[in-house]
C-alpha cells in the first residue's frame, strides 16, 4: 500500500494508506494489536484488483501519533478515528469496514452509533466483538449456567489469560521491552504455523506494543462491567476462526440479539489469518462488499 497523507482526529494524527482505483467501491481495513496497517497488506493487494483499499496506522501505533494520556485509547476516540478518516479520504460515499482483532472491536463501536448506516455501508469482523456485546455474553453465561454456556464461558476465559496480565502496572511494559518484542515473530510464527517474518509490525514493534497496552486498560473493565445496549443497521459479517488462541468462535452466538442484518462464517484458522489465510479473508471481504454496494447489488 502506498502512503495517502495523515488525517487529524482530536489529538491525534493518523498516518493513512491507500491501495487500487479511487473509482472503486471503498473498503477501510482497521488492523489490531500489536499489529500495524501493514498486517492487511497480502489481503488488501488481492482486494486492489477492484476495490478502493483504505488503511491507517491506529492511534499509538506505527507512523501514527500517540496520545498523551489513557482516555486517549477509548472506543470514542478510536470510532472517531475510523469516521475522520473515511471522511478524509471517501467524503461523497459510504465505506466498507473490514477490522481485525482490535480494529474489529474499534469498527465495532463506530457501526453501533445512531446514524452510522449513512457512513459505513458494511462490516466484516475477524475474531474482534463488541466489548458491550460481550459484557452481556457473559452475564447471559452466568445467569443461565448450563452446560453449554459453562464451556463456553471457560473457554473464553481461558483464552483470555493475557487480558489480566495486560492491566498490571509496568509488568507487560517490561516484558514488551527486556525481549518479546525482539522474539515476536518467532513466538508467532510457532503458535500459528503460516505465520511467519516481521513485515506486517511497525518498526518499534516494542513501543508500539507498550502503547497498545492502554487499549486494554482504558476500556475492558469499563465495558464488561458496565455494558451499553448497543445495536446497529449496518450489515454485518461476523467472522469466527476456528483455532484462534485468544477468542472463541462463540463470541458471535448472541449477535442477532444487536444486528438487524447478520451472517455468520466459521474459517478454520488461528488468529492472524489476514496472514495466514489472505485468500480466504479477502474472498469473506469481497463477497460483503458486493452484497451491499449498490452499484453491483441493484
Amino acid at each position: 500500500m502506498r502512503s495517502w497523507g495523515t488525517v487529524r482526529s482530536g489529538e491525534a494524527e493518523l498516518a493513512v494508506f491507500t491501495a487500487g482505483d479511487p473509482a472503486n467501491p471503498p473498503v477501510l481495513l482497521v488492523h489490531g494489536y500489536p499489529d500495524t496497517h501493514a498486517v492487511w497488506s497480502p489481503v488488501a493487494e488481492r482486494l486492489a484488483e477492484r476495490f478502493h483499499v483504505i488503511a491507517h496506522d491506529v492511534r499509538g501505533a506505527g507512523a501514527s501519533q500517540a496520545p498523551a494520556q489513557r482516555c486517549g485509547y477509548r472506543l470514542e476516540r478510536l470510532a472517531a478515528d475510523l469516521t475522520a478518516v473515511a471522511t478524509a479520504v471517501e467524503p461523497d460515499r459510504p465505506v466498507h469496514l473490514a477490522g481485525h482483532d482490535w480494529g474489529a472491536i474499534q469498527a465495532w463501536e463506530a457501526v453501533t452509533e445512531p446514524g452510522a448506516a449513512a457512513r459505513f455501508a458494511s462490516f466484516t469482523a475477524f475474531s474482534g466483538p463488541c466489548l458491550d456485546h460481550v459484557g452481556h455474553w457473559m452475564r447471559r453465561r452466568t445467569a443461565e449456567p448450563g452446560p453449554r454456556h459453562l464451556r463456553q464461558l471457560l473457554g473464553q476465559q481461558l483464552r483470555s489469560w493475557y487480558v489480566a496480565l495486560f492491566q498490571l502496572p509496568e509488568v507487560p511494559e517490561w516484558l514488551w521491552r527486556k525481549g518479546l518484542a525482539r522474539h515476536w515473530p518467532r513466538v508467532l510464527s510457532a503458535l500459528e504455523p503460516g505465520v511467519a517474518g516481521s513485515e506486517h509490525f511497525g518498526a518499534d514493534l516494542a513501543g508500539d506494543a507498550v502503547r497498545g497496552l492502554e487499549l486494554y486498560r482504558a476500556n475492558i473493565r469499563q465495558r464488561l462491567s458496565h455494558p451499553r445496549q448497543r445495536s446497529t443497521d449496518v450489515p454485518v459479517l461476523a467472522v469466527g476462526l476456528s483455532r484462534d488462541l485468544y477468542v472463541s468462535p462463540s463470541w458471535t452466538d448472541d449477535l442477532d440479539r444487536w444486528v438487524t442484518d447478520l451472517r455468520r462464517e466459521l474459517v478454520r484458522a488461528g488468529h492472524w489469518a489476514p496472514v495466514s489465510h489472505p485468500g480466504r479473508v479477502a474472498e469473506l471481504i469481497t463477497g460483503q462488499v458486493l452484497a451491499h454496494e449498490p452499484s453491483t447489488s441493484d
